[in-house]
C-alpha cells in the first residue's frame, strides 16, 4: 500500500503581516486607512466635504513635488533644491504676468527645467554626488528668487492665475485634479515607456546599465529636468492658492516633505524602484497625520516627532527587507 502524499500546510496569511516585504508594500495604505478610520470616529466634522476638500488641496503641491522626487530617488539620487525651485517659479510669475498667463507659466516652468538641467549635469557629467550637486541650488536658488522679487512679497491679481488655486472642475479642485493627472502620467511613464524602464534599470545598477548601452547621462539629466518642472508647477499652484508670491517662505522644507512621502510610500533610497501610488499615499499619510494632531489640539512639534518616527520605521523596514 502506497502512502498518500501529504500536501504541505497552507501558509498562514497572518504571518505575512510580520514580514518587512508586506509592510514596505502595503504598510502606507494600512496606515492611511487607520488614520481615516480614527478621524471618522473621533474627530468632529472630519468627514465633511469642506474638510476633505481642504486636506486634498493642501496635499496636492506636496504630491506634485514628490512625484518628481520619486523619479530622482528611483535613480539612486536626491534633489534638495525643489523648495528653492518653487520659490524661483513664484518670483518669476509677477514679472511676466503682464504678458498673460501662458507666457508667465511657460517661463516659470522653463526656469524649473533649467534648474533641473543644471542639477542633472552636475550629477551625470561632472560626477558630483546628488546631495552635493543639489545642495548648491538649495541655497543659491532661494537667494536668486529673493533677488528677483527684491525680497518682497507681491500680491497676485491676475484672475486667470488665481483661478488655478480656487476653481473646480466637476466639483474637484483644479490643483487636486492636476496632481491626480500627473500621478497617472508618471505611473504610465514608469510602467509603460522605455524611459521609465531605463530609470529603474539605472537606479538598480548604474554600472550594468552603462555596459548594456543605456543612455545613462541623458536619462539622469531628463529625470532631474522633470523633477525641476514639477517643482516649478507646484510653486505656481501654491502661489495661485495663496494669492501672493512669497519667495522667502514658499517651498520651505518642501524637499523634506517630498522625500518623506517617497520613502514612506515604499520607494527605496537605494534606487531601482519607483512606487507612484505609494508616493501619493505617503504624502496623504503625512498630511492626515499633521491634520489629526492639530485637530486634537496637539502642537505642531508633536506632528514633526511623529513624522520622524514614521520615517525611521520606513527606512528600517526597507533595510530589513534588503537584508533577507
Amino acid at each position: 500500500m502506497t502512502q498518500a502524499t501529504l500536501a504541505p500546510p497552507a501558509a498562514n496569511p497572518l504571518a505575512r503581516l510580520r514580514t518587512p516585504a508586506w509592510w514596505q508594500e502595503y504598510g502606507v495604505y494600512a496606515a492611511v486607512a487607520v488614520l481615516l478610520l480614527f478621524n471618522a470616529l473621533f474627530t468632529d466634522h472630519f468627514l465633511t466635504t469642506d474638510n476633505l476638500r481642504t486636506q486634498l488641496v493642501q496635499v496636492a503641491p506636496i504630491v506634485i513635488v514628490a512625484l518628481g522626487m520619486a523619479l530622482v530617488i528611483g535613480t539612486e539620487g536626491v534633489d534638495l533644491s525643489v523648495g528653492s525651485t518653487m520659490a524661483v517659479a513664484a518670483a518669476l510669475l509677477p514679472l511676466y504676468l503682464g504678458y498673460g498667463l501662458v507666457p508667465a507659466l511657460g517661463i516659470a516652468l522653463l526656469a524649473g527645467a533649467v534648474v533641473g538641467a543644471v542639477n542633472g549635469s552636475l550629477v551625470s557629467l561632472v560626477g558630483l554626488q546628488p546631495i552635493v550637486a543639489t545642495l548648491a541650488l538649495f541655497v543659491g536658488g532661494r537667494g536668486l528668487a529673493l533677488v528677483m522679487a527684491d525680497g518682497q512679497l507681491k500680491q497676485i491679481e491676475n484672475p486667470d492665475l488665481l483661478a488655478l488655486g480656487t476653481d473646480s472642475f466637476l466639483g474637484i479642485p483644479l490643483v487636486v485634479l492636476i496632481a491626480g493627472v500627473l500621478a497617472v502620467a508618471v505611473a504610465f511613464l514608469i510602467g509603460r515607456t522605455t524611459f521609465g524602464r531605463q530609470v529603474v534599470a539605472i537606479g538598480g545598477n548604474r554600472a550594468a546599465a552603462k555596459l548594456a548601452g543605456l543612455p545613462v547621462k541623458r536619462v539622469l539629466i531628463g529625470v532631474y529636468v522633470l523633477c525641476g518642472v514639477l517643482a516649478a508647477l507646484a510653486g505656481v499652484l501654491a502661489t495661485a492658492r495663496l494669492t501672493a508670491s512669497d519667495p522667502s517662505s514658499l517651498g520651505t522644507l518642501m524637499e523634506l516633505s517630498a522625500i518623506t512621502a517617497v520613502v514612506v510610500g515604499g520607494t527605496p533610497l537605494t534606487g531601482g524602484s519607483v512606487r507612484v501610488l505609494g508616493t501619493v499615499a505617503g504624502a496623504l499619510l503625512m498630511q492626515l497625520l499633521r491634520a489629526t494632531l492639530v485637530k486634537h489640539d496637539l502642537p505642531d512639534s508633536t506632528a514633526q516627532i511623529a513624522q520622524a518616527a514614521i520615517i525611521i520605521a520606513a527606512v528600517y523596514v526597507a533595510r530589513e527587507r534588503r537584508s533577507r
